[in-house]
């Protein structure tokens, strides 16, 4: 159902129609943002470049075929090449950090719960640090972003197959490392 209504707001926003494009912000900005912020561990740097990639959205969907690959795997393509990017600004240093994962409510919760909650994103933190970059990415796209298998395969260009083989080994090694912990 999400891929029928992308692509019916995209052909809309591909003939200029403004709403189809707000819409398409609003459905897929807070995912986008997550997945920037738990790449680049800085909240106010992955807000511009959350920015960044729906500009260049905005600028590339004249250019984007449908049939190609679902718009939100297209999207996090976008991202993770400006999160590469990035990264070869900063000299390459990639910090995984969760961050992002802040609930806007948290101020509501106790402290003990918000003190529990920053040493478990701490915990996942230092384990995802320790993985594989490959597999690092594929738990981050799966689990923080919520792509699916075929998204995260095409976001990534791999077969199904090689990220569900990653997905495992990624996993298996984040339980080993959070075992240590």
């Amino acid at each position: 159902m999400e891929f029928v209504d992308d692509l019916n707001l995209v052909v809309r926003a591909q003939k200029g129609d403004v709403d189809a494009v707000g819409a398409l912000y609003d459905a897929h900005h807070q995912p986008i943002f997550r997945y920037v912020c738990s790449r680049v561990g800085d909240r106010l740097l992955a807000e511009d470049l959350t920015g960044e990639i729906f500009t260049r959205m905005v600028t590339g969907l004249p250019d984007f075929t449908p049939t190609a690959v679902p718009f939100r795997a297209w999207l996090y393509r976008i991202a993770r090449h400006l999160i590469i990017d990035h990264h070869r600004l900063e000299n390459g240093r990639i910090d995984s950090a969760l961050d992002a994962i802040e609930n806007s409510d948290s101020e509501s919760d106790p402290p003990g719960v918000i003190v529990d909650q920053q040493l478990t994103q701490e915990r996942i933190r230092a384990a995802l640090a320790r993985i594989d970059s490959a597999q690092q990415e594929v738990v981050i796209l799966r689990f923080i972003a919520g792509l699916s298998l075929a998204e995260t395969a095409q976001t990534l260009d791999k077969t199904v197959p090689a990220v569900k083989s990653l997905q495992h080994r990624g996993l298996t090694a984040l339980r080993a490392f959070l075992e240590k912990v």
